[in-house]
């Protein structure tokens, strides 16, 4: 019997590749000799580099950069070879400028900077890289990805022709933006934008007014914000149309398809407001925006490998009727119904709507198995998870005899 194991993370629980050892091993209790391959799937958040890089064979590289709030931290970066064969960097924002790496001092929307993720550019552009994937998801920055622009060479400053380096406070106090100083060698480079996010970067169901509460936004900075953003984005592109050093053309001139994405506008396309604007930040320099879940389902080759599999098992913190909406479970069950592979859903739990997922598994189980507090089910999902995928392989071995 062959098993592909192709969890999403269990969210402050389990990761990706530990969800997957987990069913292994449950899976080789009851079938001593079933070959379980494990391929860790992400959708561009927390665990897309690691995903991709074993999915691939990669490898990793540690990279010194600046923080979400301005401090040191190490970026680890994932280089892969791509489908056409050339080396590409991947980054996860999650990593770079994340929410998790705020410490105990929590998240401040006005100091916090997307910096990080254009010191991390500029240094694989000194090694030679020009294709990268950007993960979008987990970002603690709401700058428009300012931070990012600054560093790899835009000019933004205030009333008083102070430069500003870059924040979310800074979209307050922007008064000019220069783009003719943005490092030339982005002309040559192809960005991948990896997000399962479609905000665009302003209003109502823009970047501010609908991520901006986790990342530490108050009702009194939410309009204001929201505004200065707006302002920004009209400046940034502006600057694009302007006749200046970067042209449109100059800055996707290596990869014309990605041109298109190039234009006024940017502010409205789906996913411009991922990652507290970032989205919008890498269309402005000719990013063209995926869905997250199905670039690492491609780069995985996942549907190859379901189709030489008895069975896949994937699985998430929660499964409920939004599972539906395109989530990562529901991209590898159709992967494996197109490679005609039977799958099977393990989550964390279960919730309303969820018999509406019934076409596209052949089995939807929870790991929780009687009341029990939120935090007590996360601190036990190891076991839990063994348990659950050993009485599930307990009757597919015995159906199978």
């Amino acid at each position: 019997m062959k098993v592909l194991l192709a969890f999403d993370s269990y969210k402050g629980s389990l990761a990706s590749w530990e969800a997957g050892s987990v069913a292994a091993q449950a899976i080789r209790s009851v079938v001593p000799d079933a070959d379980c391959e494990i391929v860790p799937m992400a959708d561009g958040g927390e665990g897309t580099v690691e995903a991709v890089v074993r999915a691939t064979s990669g490898k990793y590289e540690t990279i010194r950069i600046s923080g979400p709030l301005g401090e040191e931290a190490d970026a680890r970066v994932g280089l892969i070879c791509d489908k056409e064969g050339q080396l590409t960097a991947v980054l996860e924002v999650a990593g770079i400028c994340g929410l998790t790496m705020v410490g105990e001092s929590g998240p401040n929307p006005l100091a916090a900077s997307s910096s990080g993720v254009g010191e991390a550019i500029v240094h694989l552009l000194d090694k030679g890289l020009r294709r990268f994937v950007i993960g979008l998801g987990g970002s603690a920055t709401n700058d428009g990805g300012m931070g990012m622009l600054a560093a790899l060479g835009a000019e933004f400053r205030d009333a008083d022709g102070v430069r500003l380096a870059g924040s979310g406070g800074d979209l307050l106090r922007i008064d000019s933006v220069r783009l003719d100083r943005l490092d030339e060698r982005l002309a040559e480079c192809r960005f991948t934008i990896a997000t399962d996010v479609s905000n665009p970067l302003c209003g109502r169901q823009g970047a501010t007014m609908v991520y901006g509460r986790q990342k530490g936004v108050t009702d009194e900075l939410e309009i204001a914000l929201d505004e200065a953003m707006n302002r920004y984005a009209q400046m940034v592109e502006r600057a694009l149309t302007e006749n200046q050093h970067h042209t449109l053309q100059q800055l996707t001139g290596a990869f014309p398809a990605a041109r298109k994405e190039v234009s006024s506008n940017l502010q409205n396309r789906l996913g411009a407001g991922a990652a507290g604007g970032l989205g919008f930040a890498l269309m402005a320099i000719g990013g063209v925006a995926v869905s997250g879940a199905d670039w690492i389902i491609e780069t995985s080759q996942l549907a190859d490998r379901a189709a030489q599999a008895d069975w896949v098992i994937t699985g998430e913190g929660r499964s409920d009727h939004q599972t539906l909406y395109g989530k990562l479970p529901l991209k590898v069950a159709e992967a494996a119904k197109r490679a005609g592979t039977g799958c099977i859903l393990i989550s964390g739990s279960l919730g309303d709507g969820i018999e509406q997922l019934a076409p596209y598994f052949h089995g939807c189980f929870s790991i929780v198995q009687e009341p029990s507090e939120l935090k007590h089910c996360m601190e036990l999902a190891e076991p839990l998870l063994e348990r659950t995928v050993r009485e599930v392989f307990r009757l597919i071995h015995f159906l199978n005899r």
